[in-house]
C-alpha cells in the first residue's frame, strides 16, 4: 500500500467521480485508476462501484475509509514536522547549563541566537558538571555549558568557549574595598559564606590549606541569590565567577595570589550527530565572540 494510492482514493470518495478526482491530484484518469485497482487488489475487494454515471462506496471502501483517512493525516502531519524541523521551525534544543554561570555572560550570546533562529525551541537544564554529564550521555540533553567534570569523561567532546576569574565577593564598606585585588592570604579568619554548587570548591580548598589560611565557614547554600544577600547583608565573603555577582551592592574584586581562572566549554557526546537545529546553535556558540578576561588592575 503506497500513500498515493490512499491520497486516490480519498480523492474519489470525496467527490465521487474519477474524472474530476484525477483533475484534483493532477494524475491522469488511466493512472487514478490503476492505482486504486492496486489497493483494491491488496485489500482484497472493491472499493468502489460504478453505475453509470454515479460512482459509490462498496461496504469494503466505507469500512476502510476512517482507517485511510487517519492513515493519510498522520503521514502529512510527519512530513510536516520534518519540514519544520529541517527548516529550523519548532525544532527543539535541549541546552544543559551549569548552574555557577552568570546570565550576564551568556544572555548576550541567547538574544543574538533566539533573533536569527526565531522558530527553534529551546530549553534549559541547570545542573552541576556531574549532573549534566550524566543528562548528556543519557540521551536528555543535546549540549550543555560547564566546566570539565571530575573526573573527565573520554565520551564526551569539549569545545572551549571563554575563560573567567574567580573573584572575592564581600560587603559594602569592607576592608577589601580599599584594595584593587585580593591575596588569597587576605581572606585568613574572615567569616566564608560557601556557594555548594561551586565547582572549584576543591581547587580553592587546596590553595587555602597550602597556604595555611583558615576560613569559618558561617552559612552553606546552593541558592546564589540567597549567599549574595547574607554577603550584603555584612554576614561573610565568598569566591565566585566574577560573571555571577548580580544583586545591588555587592562589592567583588579579582583573587591574586595566586589567580584562579576556571573555563567554560560546549559539552556534547563524542561522535553524536547533531540534529540541523543543534548543529546550528553549535556553529553558533563556538564563533560568538566571548568576552575575555578582564585585565587586573594595578
Amino acid at each position: 500500500m503506497e500513500m498515493h494510492q490512499i491520497r486516490y482514493f480519498l480523492s474519489v470518495s470525496e467527490c465521487l467521480n474519477f474524472t474530476e478526482a484525477a483533475e484534483r491530484c493532477q494524475v491522469t484518469q488511466p493512472a487514478l485508476t490503476r492505482a486504486i485497482q492496486k489497493l483494491e487488489e491488496e485489500l482484497g475487494g472493491l472499493l468502489f462501484r460504478r453505475e453509470r454515471k454515479l460512482t459509490h462506496l462498496t461496504d469494503l471502501g466505507l469500512l476502510v475509509r476512517p482507517q485511510l483517512e487517519a492513515v493519510y493525516e498522520q503521514s502529512e502531519r510527519a512530513k510536516s514536522t520534518a519540514k519544520s524541523f529541517v527548516q529550523l521551525k519548532d525544532a527543539p534544543i535541549r541546552l544543559g547549563v551549569m548552574c555557577t554561570i552568570g546570565p550576564v555572560r551568556f544572555v548576550g550570546f541567547l538574544a543574538e541566537f533566539g533573533a536569527r533562529h526565531s522558530g527553534i525551541d529551546l530549553s534549559m537544564n541547570e545542573g552541576v558538571p556531574d549532573q549534566l554529564s550524566h543528562l548528556l550521555l543519557g540521551g536528555s540533553l543535546d549540549v550543555a555549558i560547564m566546566t570539565e567534570p571530575r573526573p573527565s569523561n573520554e565520551k564526551l567532546k569539549l569545545r572551549r568557549l571563554f575563560d573567567e576569574r574567580m573573584v572575592i565577593a564581600f560587603p559594602p564598606g569592607h576592608r577589601f574595598q580599599e584594595m584593587k585585588a585580593i591575596p588569597v592570604s587576605a581572606i585568613n579568619g574572615e567569616s566564608y559564606l560557601q556557594r555548594a554548587n561551586c565547582e572549584q570548591i576543591d581547587a580553592l580548598n587546596e590553595i587555602c590549606s597550602n597556604l595555611q589560611v583558615r576560613t569559618e565557614t558561617v552559612y552553606r547554600s546552593e541558592r546564589e541569590d540567597w549567599i549574595q544577600t547574607m554577603i550584603v547583608a555584612g554576614m561573610g565573603i565568598a569566591f565566585m565567577p566574577e560573571s555571577v555577582p548580580m544583586i545591588s551592592g555587592l562589592m567583588t574584586r579579582p583573587v591574586i595570589e595566586p589567580e584562579v581562572i576556571r573555563t567554560i566549554y560546549l559539552a556534547s557526546v563524542s561522535e553524536q550527530p547533531f540534529s540541523p537545529a543543534v548543529a546550528a546553535f553549535v556553529e553558533e556558540v563556538e564563533g560568538f565572540d566571548w568576552p575575555g578576561l578582564s585585565p587586573l588592575p594595578e
